[in-house]
């Protein structure tokens, strides 16, 4: 583990007081300490469930189940929610927003009880959602479409569209309430958005197109969101004229980021999916590294507790959350919660009182994920990792590829052995490699594939198989690039295939 000591000389520690006010609220809130009232909540994308966490004890208590797993989510009769994936919180921390992409809604969920009270039904393929300061209206950015979509936060009505360019991934708000800041995931052009008359008064140039997450920081002054494409990056001011600060190269499958503020200072924490790490940034005019935290597979959304002491961290692959100490920047727990889980949100005195258990489910066939890494041919050292999450009749197999060649064509593949000669190959998902050379690879198959437990048998009907990664050429495909790692146990599948895929 990496960790560069803080700059007090150069003024980045300075007292607590000073650096009160957790993000999205502002740097005058007062930090509220974490407590059993606290919650912290991941929308799970492949389970389809929402797994709620007490952060004072660091357990899971449970999950609220939106939707089923696949097949059966696949009925024209099904009316679940499909896709968990996005989420923010009311002001007032009562209530959170759970966006699920595939069945285009937003469902609003009473903290205290865990119940849903309302779900309202947006454009295609919804993202991410968040209340205003003042919590009055609810913005869901509607990433199929070209339009944020407002919803009244009391009645859910849906008052107007917010029309900007195709692909609105994110909305995140200055403190002050002036202004909504919008990140694209299909063009290159940021919107700043006048809040009050709902109009886009400015544009931000994004280096790259591919924008999944944006933050504020909680003093007003810079606005961070991430670019997921190129592995990107990029601040500006959050003040007229919205001046770029920094590009900086934070990694591949750079996924979210957040503002922590604690004695040590005000920092931006931002998740790199392809090299299991958080990286740390100085919130500076020119914002510096000061830190680097392992984690396990495939970190995505993360959000500080009240008091700015921990950040908490979905980890995609691993399936649950890690807590990360972030006054010395060290994993301090991890947690197994739902399968694939997206975005993160962390809410302080989300119950006022009471256990906060009501209408939690256990997390069922949802704990039942087996993991697997793969390397370059020729290497032992794993950069693609994967999960193998049980859906009941089928398996969800899900690939955090990196190491590739920039926007060129491969295929996940099944292998009768781990090394050449490869004996027969079963293709599972062609796909196209992003600008960093990395990409998320989800396929769908209708047999058991479990990864084997140590010690157990390999059942008789079953012969083993291993992943592989193979590029696709005009003449066909090639051989192998990446491999299962050796140190790691088999698949065990029987001849039949079929697969599906989602862009994340």
């Amino acid at each position: 583990m990496k960790h560069l000591p803080f700059l007090i000389g150069a003024g980045l520690c300075i007292s607590g007081a000073a650096f009160a006010g957790q993000a999205p609220m502002s740097a005058k809130a007062p930090n509220i300490p974490i407590s059993a009232h606290d919650r912290v909540y991941t929308a799970d994308q492949s389970s389809n469930t929402v797994s709620v966490f007490n952060p004072e004890t660091e357990k899971l208590l449970g999950v609220i189940r939106l939707g089923a797993t696949t097949p059966s989510n696949l009925s024209p009769l099904y009316t679940g929610q499909l896709l968990v994936h996005g989420m923010g919180f009311a002001p007032d921390h009562r209530t959170i927003a759970v966006v699920s992409i595939g069945s285009n809604s937003v469902a609003f969920i009473d903290t205290a009880t865990n119940k849903v009270k309302h779900v309202v039904y947006v454009g295609r393929s919804p993202h991410e959602a968040f209340y205003t300061p003042d919590g009055k209206e609810v913005w869901v950015t509607v990433r199929g479409e070209n339009y944020v979509s407002v919803i009244d936060a009391k009645t859910y009505a849906k008052n107007t569209r917010i029309h900007m360019a195709g692909g609105p991934g994110m909305t995140m708000f200055r403190p002050d309430g002036k202004y909504g800041f919008v990140c694209s995931s299909f063009h290159p052009v940021l919107s700043v958005v006048d809040v009050a008359s709902h109009k886009v008064v400015a544009t931000v140039k994004q280096a790259s197109p591919f924008c999944p997450d944006i933050a504020v920081t909680p003093d007003g002054k810079q606005v961070w969101f991430t670019l997921k494409d190129t592995g990107k990056t990029q601040v500006f001011s959050a003040r007229k004229p919205f001046k770029q600060i920094a590009l900086l190269d934070t990694g591949p499958i750079t996924n979210h980021v957040n503002i922590v503020r604690n004695r040590n200072g005000q920092f931006a924490y931002i998740s790199i999916g392809g090299e299991n790490e958080i990286k740390v940034y100085t919130t500076t005019s020119h914002p510096k590294l000061v830190a680097t935290i392992p984690t396990p597979d495939l970190p995505h959304g993360l959000w500080p507790s009240g008091d700015g002491k921990r950040i908490y961290v979905a980890l995609e692959n691993s399936t649950g959350v890690v807590a990360i100490n972030t006054l010395t920047n060290k994993v301090v727990a991890i947690i197994k919660g739902g399968q694939s889980p997206q975005a993160l949100t962390y809410v302080p005195d989300a119950v006022p009182s009471g256990p906060g258990t009501e209408n939690l489910k256990p997390l069922g066939i949802s704990g039942n994920t087996g993991h697997l890494a793969l390397g370059m041919v020729g290497s032992s050292k794993p950069i693609t990792t994967v999960s193998v999450n049980d859906q009941g009749l089928i398996d969800l197999v899900e690939a955090a590829v990196t190491g590739l060649k920039p926007k060129a064509k491969y295929q996940l593949a099944l292998a009768g052995k781990a090394t050449a000669p490869w004996g027969a190959i079963t293709p599972l998902m062609n796909f196209k490699s992003n600008p960093a050379g990395a990409a998320i690879v989800t396929a769908f198959t209708p047999l058991k594939t479990i990864v084997r437990p140590h010690g157990q048998d390999e059942p008789k009907d079953t012969q083993q198989r291993y992943l592989i990664v193979r590029p696709i050429n005009a003449s066909g495909p090639g051989l192998p690039v990446e491999a299962q790692l050796s140190n790691v146990h088999a698949i065990s599948v029987d001849q039949s295939h079929a697969v599906s895929a989602h862009a994340e």
